[in-house]
């Protein structure tokens, strides 16, 4: 599999990730001010989620992630379920996507499926802060001895390559150490996956580790495919990208949708500009080979996207 992937993330049609899970789901009435934030929905309606995965991939994304980021073992386990229910409930989490995922896709024309990979289901990790449900991740203001981390994420890992993800999304990470702990899982696993960083600048990650250190570490990881940056702003990208690219790995970055938000209030503020589309494609022509969109970002803006590429072919 790792093989398959890293020959995707390097042909020269690039790939469209989605958009955010937790927006649509907002716009379609359900509350997330949740510890498990979207991941509460595959207790309660994992039809809900279903739904999202299939608008982002009739609008041509080429990879789903699963609704896990912010699902872990001692966060299921403090809602009652037993160890082995929460493992279950990951692994669910890819078997949903991967369902969704052979469902639209028996469902193209033969025409459209030329046009088109089979798209991959990545299953999404986030941080050990990103699990405490208080937005560290953002701030960098936790640190676990590497041990530590690898026991909190192995079990997650686990799951979801048992549910059937082709690859796992180890994102928004703020911490070096924590970023060589998922590369050394997925070596471990031999499950191929992409390493996403969280960034106070466009010269470093949440804690103030410079990007280039993490972007020379990474090269040295042989199942980590990509290497990108995740729900930052897109005015940082486009040198986020030329120091992404220095390690030789294929390049992904998934900004937000240009909306401050506040960490106090936890509230989104006005998105600055309608052009994301147009921003995106500006992305790939500086050398990101996987894009797509994070928080705040909708189906029409991957729809939009796929538009202009397929303009530009």
């Amino acid at each position: 599999m790792m093989a398959l992937i890293s020959s995707l993330f390097r042909q020269a049609r690039p790939l469209l990730l989605d958009g955010a899970l937790a927006t649509e789901l907002e716009r379609a009435g359900y509350h997330l001010d949740d510890p498990l934030w979207s991941g509460r929905l595959l207790l309660d309606n994992p039809a809900a989620i279903a739904a999202v995965h299939r608008a982002y991939l009739e609008a041509g994304a080429d990879c789903i992630e699963t609704a896990s980021y912010q699902l872990s073992l001692p966060g299921l386990q403090r809602r009652g379920l037993s160890r082995g229910r929460a493992m279950s409930v990951l692994a669910d989490a890819a078997r949903l996507a991967c369902s969704v995922r052979d469902d639209v896709w028996a469902g193209l024309p033969a025409a459209q499926r030329r046009n088109r990979i089979r798209p991959l289901v990545a299953g999404s990790l986030g941080p050990y802060g990103a699990c405490q449900a208080d937005g560290s991740e953002y701030t960098g203001r936790y640190a676990l001895s590497r041990s530590q981390y690898l026991a909190f994420h192995a079990p997650r890992m686990r799951a979801l390559a048992a549910g059937g993800a082709d690859l796992i999304a180890c994102e928004t990470v703020p911490h070096l150490d924590e970023a060589l702990a998922f590369a050394d899982l997925l070596q471990a696993l031999s499950v191929p996956g992409w390493v996403s960083f969280s960034v106070r600048d466009a010269a470093h990650i949440a804690d103030g580790t410079p990007l280039r250190l993490c972007v020379q570490a990474m090269a040295s990881c042989p199942f980590v495919a990509a290497i990108g940056i995740n729900c930052t702003d897109p005015v940082l990208v486009p040198a986020l990208i030329r120091c992404l690219r220095r390690g030789g790995l294929p390049v992904i970055v998934y900004p937000n949708a240009g909306e401050p938000f506040d960490l106090v209030t936890r509230c989104w503020g006005h998105r600055r500009s309608d052009d994301w589309a147009e921003q995106a494609r500006s992305w790939l022509r500086l050398g990101a080979r996987i894009v797509g969109g994070c928080c705040r970002t909708r189906p029409d803006d991957i729809r939009a996207l796929r538009r202009l590429i397929h303009a530009q072919a």
